[in-house]
């Protein structure tokens, strides 16, 4: 017996155990604090009653012998999969349902979505990003060069032609930074990807945050990417299932390497592995793409939206350098007076009681900057945005 010793390689802590560690420690010793949570971008709102009548109404099948349902498609059930389809086609993208696969959420494919690559392949990864896309790979062994994002490029990197890779992570909007890319842009990434025959794996886990003209919520905007890019998203964040878990993975049936589709390899890998996401939750987020749901939906993501404007609001006053808050929940900022991510953490955490995210722990380009998220109740950001801006003034 042999250990897959990759998983040696990577940090002995979760970056989100460590700060959960961390702030346990402090209201242990501090237990009369009012610690503010803006640290992991959980959401805060309840589901849509939309969402809440349909699962509601699909409990009540599952107790009735006629309507009663047992192991379903691994795929996603049709009714779930063309209400996707219909959600990219008002956007102007056209999918066919068989493109589309649903699963228990953008996490899990985007590490699941490695058994179809071989491991002798160079990821390419931006600095700073979410950490499951490193640590996946090193888990399996996989050789890992990572896109320089910075304050220079606004941390939204372009290819670099002296760069070869053959599997490319893209997040837009991104976490942590929450920049967003262009059409425009994406139109380079697309074709890099073309021309070196390499796939990207494209997180568009908050694409529902787009608003900005000429910003993309899908790749498949851009002319070519269905031959070189599969899309990752979830109903985390759009409709708040964070503790419900469904989302799903666009594999276009024109993607193929080496003579083979991926379509049909991705499609062999869930019918083995993956037992699908229950009938229950299935309809819940059909619900979402009603008319009825997509309305509560844009009600729960304006007062994430105003959160995050009042974030921006704070660093405008204090005059921090920072990106997102504007297309993302989050706000990624350049720590004031300090030069290392973990010192600031700590210190905000002992003066103000707020809690976010040190950007180190997402990549040597994070050094210096923090993450807060525009999650929260709209009166823990308004509490939280008024401690910082009392904390500077002092």
């Amino acid at each position: 017996m042999k250990l897959n010793r990759n998983y040696l390689n990577l940090e002995e802590s979760y970056l989100f155990s460590t700060v959960a560690r961390k702030v346990s420690a402090f209201s242990a010793a501090h237990p009369e604090a009012k610690i503010l949570r803006m640290g992991i971008g959980d959401v805060t709102l309840p589901l849509a009653p939309a969402v809440i009548s349909a699962m509601q109404a699909a409990v009540a099948e599952m107790g009735k012998k006629e309507t009663f349902r047992g192991y379903g498609p691994e795929q996603g059930y049709d009714f779930l999969r063309e209400s996707i389809r219909g959600y990219y086609g008002r956007r102007g993208v056209d999918l066919d349902a068989d493109e589309i696969f649903v699963s228990d959420g953008a996490k899990s494919d985007l590490g699941n979505i490695l058994d179809i690559f071989d491991r002798d392949n160079t990821v390419l990864i931006p600095d700073p990003v979410y950490p499951v896309y490193v640590d996946t790979n090193i888990m399996a062994g996989r050789q890992i060069v990572f896109a320089e994002a910075n304050a220079d490029n606004g941390f939204l990197p372009l290819p670099d032609a002296g760069v070869q890779a053959d599997i490319i992570y893209i997040c837009s909007p991104n976490n942590p930074t929450g920049a967003a890319y262009s059409v425009e842009q994406l139109r380079a990434w697309v074709d890099y990807a073309r021309a070196r025959g390499a796939v990207i794996l494209y997180d568009a886990a908050y694409e529902c945050f787009v608003e900005g003209q000429g910003l993309a919520r899908s790749i498949y905007e851009t002319e070519g990417a269905k031959e070189c890019a599969i899309e990752f998203c979830s109903f985390s964040k759009t409709a708040g299932f964070t503790g419900t878990r469904c989302g799903y993975t666009v594999v276009p049936k024109a993607l193929r390497r080496e003579g083979v589709s991926l379509n049909k390899l991705w499609l062999r890998r869930q019918t083995t592995k993956f037992n699908g996401v229950p009938y229950i939750v299935q309809r819940g987020a059909a619900a979402v793409f009603t008319e009825e749901g997509e309305k509560q939906i844009r009600e729960n993501l304006s007062v994430y939206r105003r959160n995050a404007k009042r974030l921006c609001d704070c660093m405008d006053a204090l005059g921090i350098f920072y990106t997102g808050g504007k297309n993302s929940p989050y706000v990624w900022f350049r720590c004031p007076g300090f030069s290392d991510s973990w010192q600031f953490f700590d210190y905000l955490l002992e003066k103000a009681n707020v809690v976010g995210t040190p950007g180190c722990g997402f990549g040597k380009n994070g050094q210096g900057f923090f993450r807060l998220t525009a999650f929260g109740s709209e009166e823990t950001t308004q509490e939280a945005t008024e401690r910082i801006k009392n904390l500077w003034k002092a």
